[in-house]
């Protein structure tokens, strides 16, 4: 069964503003008002549908970043090679150690807030056995 037309000119405005239309451009590209489309924004449905869309286009994107990395790590090994300019060196050193200390800081913190996590659940059952709401 084909969708719906308003159903398609809803996808068709909710995707221009993900990819970061202005209401003005993503109304004239889906030939409606500005005030049509700020009306739709009102409503909390279109706006929820516009914040998973957005989120699954970010997790799309890291998805692909990820699996990006190892080939992107392994021309970062060929630059600090020997033989490669100084300065090409340099700059491809100085990106390996940057983005080093940036991961361990990411996961880092993901471990710590996994052991807050743990320890607030803990919390939680905790106050159920003895009663505590």
């Amino acid at each position: 069964m084909p969708p719906k037309p308003r159903k398609k000119a809803e996808d068709q405005l909710l995707l221009a503003l993900a990819c970061g239309a202005t209401v003005e451009t993503a109304a004239r590209q889906c030939g409606l008002s500005t005030r049509t489309v700020y009306r739709r924004l009102a409503d909390p449905e279109v706006r929820r549908a516009l914040h998973a869309l957005r989120g699954d286009m970010v997790q799309r994107t890291m998805s692909t970043l990820t699996a990006m990395g190892a080939e992107a790590s392994r021309g970062l090994l060929e630059l600090i090679k020997a033989g490669t300019a100084p300065a090409v060196r340099l700059g491809a050193i100085r990106t390996v150690l940057e983005l080093g200390m940036k991961l361990r800081e990411v996961v880092d913190l993901e471990e710590r807030l996994a052991a807050l996590e743990r320890l607030h659940e803990n919390d939680k059952v905790g106050d159920r056995r003895r009663g505590t709401p």
